[in-house]
């Protein structure tokens, strides 16, 4: 771990200090969104694969508008159909020395109104996990056994490890099912209770 990934990790821990207990009712408020934001994987590899699942998250959250956000010094408008989609891609002017976004940049991000976060990335980044912590209030989604909480709500197990495609596959149709599923008939829960967090 480098230097400056340390000093991120420090900051991280004290934006998670600062978090507030917020509750969720799955699916219905997964059914209610309609400003996506879309954490964008690192690797050209896993951008490719991303690309060809594009059609299906737009089907998925429809009609929902959607943005995707790339990772720090990754261009993706040369990839990425520009049609349907807005795509954010931070300069290095908006992020701090050690790699985490600016205030100015979350600010930025938080006026869109964002009420679903949906991170795509398959190993862990300092600047998406500082997206996902300055986000309490929305729908955040992610992949089993990866970051967990606090900084995903909703987490989506598979049983591939290695296999971007099936990863993003198994991902997506768990969503879908999720989406177009009737909630069981549940009380609802103690606001003085800590939040459980979702694990499918």
């Amino acid at each position: 771990m480098s230097f400056r990934d340390f000093v991120a990790r420090i900051k991280l821990r004290h934006v998670q200090t600062k978090l507030p207990a917020v509750f969720f009712s799955f699916p219905a408020d997964l059914k209610k969104t309609k400003h996506i934001l879309v954490c964008l994987p690192g690797g050209l590899r896993e951008l490719t694969v991303v690309k060809q699942f594009l059609p299906k998250i737009s089907e998925l959250f429809r009609p929902a508008d959607i943005t995707l956000l790339s990772m720090p010094g990754v261009k993706v408008k040369d990839i990425f159909p520009r049609k349907g989609f807005q795509i954010l891609s931070p300069s290095p002017e908006q992020l701090t020395w050690s790699g985490l976004p600016k205030k100015s940049y979350l600010q930025m991000l938080q006026d869109h109104k964002f009420d679903a976060l949906l991170d795509l990335g398959l190993e862990p980044s300092v600047f998406t996990s500082c997206i996902l912590l300055n986000f309490p209030n929305v729908v955040r989604i992610g992949r089993g056994n990866h970051l967990g909480r606090p900084y995903y709500n909703l987490e989506i197990k598979t049983k591939y490890l290695r296999d971007e495609r099936h990863i993003y596959r198994s991902l997506l149709e768990t969503l879908d099912t999720l989406r177009n599923s009737v909630p069981d008939e549940v009380s609802p829960p103690n606001r003085s209770q800590s939040p459980e967090e979702q694990c499918i």
